[in-house]
Parts: structure tokens; C-alpha cells; sequence
């Protein structure tokens, strides 16, 4: 009996509102990037700050982020979901600029502001708290965020993209051009990695 090697279909990206979106810029609708950038733009300036830049590297970087994507729209082409596809671009931006520039680093309390307000490294969920409890809060979100940030770079971006972004293995493998399988098993790493370190916590 011969076998035949079975390839698999491509995906379809074109059913991602984001995309749609993106492609209807591509065809000469620019209300369609102010969307999407409405809707990206404090999560990728969350993001870069989370990540390890201070706050004016992250304001700067995240609009030279986003001027990058607006040039791109003519050759733009769907070969993943538009949230992939960006943070790609955020990361690997992200990590340029660590490596170039050292005075990039984030103090962990500054604050920065965006469309959604008032935000800083990590936030405390202060519901109910008392000002001691707050401060205790504050200490341990420090300290998680400290540990995170020693993490090896791979390692770092998993988290950062599996935690605050929701992102499943799949999307998270192609933004770090790997095998989901790689994905958890960085995953896996980093929370033993932050089990021993955090054990007082």
C-alpha cells in the first residue's frame, strides 16, 4: 500500500476581526487602524513596561511600533492572528532596545499614563484593603514582577504573553518562532524557577 504524506490545510486568518480590520486599512480605510490601535495601543505601552523599559522608552518604542505596522499595510498578509502578528513585532522590539540601551530599565513603582488611565509595573488589586495591606500588596507584586524580569529572555516572553495576554500555546509558538511543546515546556521552567524563588510569598 503506498502512503502519501498529509499536509495540513492552511488556516484561514481572515476570520480574525483584527485582521479584517487590518486588511480593510490595507484596501484605504484608515478609521480601521485607528481602531485597532485604540484597542492595541495601551496594552503594547502596558506591555513594553512590564517587560523591563522605563516610561518614556516604552511611550516612544510603542509608537515607533505602531508607525512600523502603518508603513507595512500595503504588504501586509494574514499568515497568523493580527494579536500574534504584533507582539512579535513588540518583543522582538522590546528586546532591541533592552540590549541597546541599559538606561531603558523601569523603576517598579513609577507610573505611566495611556487611554486607560494611571498604570504602573504591577497593580495590586486593592479592593477592600487596608493601607497596610496595600503596602504588602504592592511588595509582593514587586517582587513577583523582579523575579519575572530575571527570567531568561524566552522564558520571560511565554509568561508575559501567556499571563497578561491570554495567548494560548499556538499563538504564543508563532510569535516566539517555536513548537507549542517548547511553549509549555518554558512555561514549566519559569514556574518552578518561580515556585523556588517565591516560596516565602
Amino acid at each position: 500500500m503506498t502512503l502519501y504524506p498529509i499536509f495540513k490545510k492552511p488556516e484561514d486568518y481572515t476570520t480574525d476581526p483584527d485582521v479584517v480590520l487590518m486588511l480593510e486599512f490595507q484596501n484605504g480605510n484608515p478609521r480601521s487602524f485607528e481602531v485597532l490601535m485604540r484597542k492595541y495601543y495601551p496594552r503594547v505601552l502596558n506591555f513594553l513596561y512590564r517587560y523591563g523599559l522605563n516610561r518614556h522608552a516604552a511611550e516612544d518604542l510603542t509608537q515607533e511600533i505602531f508607525l512600523k505596522i502603518h508603513q507595512m499595510g500595503a504588504n501586509y498578509r494574514p499568515q497568523a492572528k493580527f494579536q500574534t502578528f504584533l507582539y512579535t513585532i513588540v518583543r522582538n522590539s522590546a528586546l532591541n532596545a533592552i540590549r541597546n540601551e541599559r538606561k531603558y530599565a523601569v523603576s517598579l513603582d513609577e507610573e505611566i499614563e495611556s487611554e486607560e488611565g494611571s498604570m504602573v509595573a504591577q497593580q495590586a488589586d486593592d479592593k477592600s484593603l487596608s493601607p497596610l495591606e496595600e503596602m504588602l500588596e504592592d511588595e509582593k507584586s514587586a517582587r513577583i514582577q523582579a523575579v519575572i524580569n530575571e527570567l531568561p529572555e524566552n522564558q520571560r516572553s511565554a509568561v508575559f504573553l501567556k499571563r497578561y495576554e491570554k495567548m494560548s500555546y499556538e499563538e504564543i509558538a508563532q510569535s516566539l518562532n517555536c513548537s507549542p511543546k517548547a511553549v509549555k515546556s518554558l512555561l514549566n521552567r519559569a514556574k518552578e524557577t518561580l515556585k523556588v524563588k517565591l516560596t516565602d510569598i
